[in-house]
Order: C-alpha cells, then structure tokens, then sequence
C-alpha cells in the first residue's frame, strides 16, 4: 500500500512540475494566471494536509489524556475532581494547538503570500 501511495505522489508531483514548465506565453515568460493558480491550489493541499495533520495530533492527544485520566480515576477514586479539573485544562490547552493551525491555515488561505 504504501509503494501504490508514493507511487501516485511522485507521478502527482510530475504532473504538476511539468505542466507548469509547459505554460509559456509567447514571448517566452510563464502565464501569470497560471502561477497564480498553481500557487493557490498548492497552497490548498497545503492547507488540508496541515489541518489534518494537526487535528490528528491533537485528537490523539485528546484520547490520552482522558485514557489517562479515566485510568488514574479507577485506581484513586478521590483524586477524580482534582484530576478532572487538571483533564479540562490540558484539554483546552490541546485545543489550542488545533485553533493555531486552523489560524494559520485561514492565513494561508485568504490573505495568501505566495500569490501577488
């Protein structure tokens, strides 16, 4: 599965490289409509492969935490407020991490560097 993955990347990638070597205008320069959409669907496969990325992470995170908690909670049934107190809080800040990304990306998205 995994050769069929890189497989497809690298003939993706080709695909890509090449067509944007292919689109010349007639005086020799690249399309700038071209590069502007290049740069924007790029940076859309950017934006999803790095919420993605950083929403797995975190739900991971999230499940260990409260894995965690329920564990220490079953062996100390006295510290269960204390230490559901001390899950909310790393909750939020786990959360947190997945609202940069999602800042970031918005970023990314709507007031775009990479395109003039």
């Amino acid at each position: 599965m995994r050769r069929i993955i890189v497989s497809a990347l690298a003939i993706l990638t080709v695909l890509v490289i090449g067509t944007a070597a292919m689109a010349q205008t007639a005086d020799g320069g690249v399309a700038k409509a071209f590069l502007d959409a290049g740069a924007l669907g790029m940076t859309c496969a950017g934006v999803a492969i790095g919420m993605g990325a950083a929403c797995g992470g975190c739900g991971a995170g999230m499940g260990a935490a409260v894995a965690g908690t329920c564990v220490a909670t079953a062996r100390n049934p006295e510290l269960g407020g204390r230490l559901f107190v001390l899950l909310l809080l790393g909750l939020a800040l786990i959360e947190s991490l997945a609202i940069y990304a999602l800042v970031i990306n918005l970023i990314l998205l709507y007031a775009n560097p990479f395109v003039a």
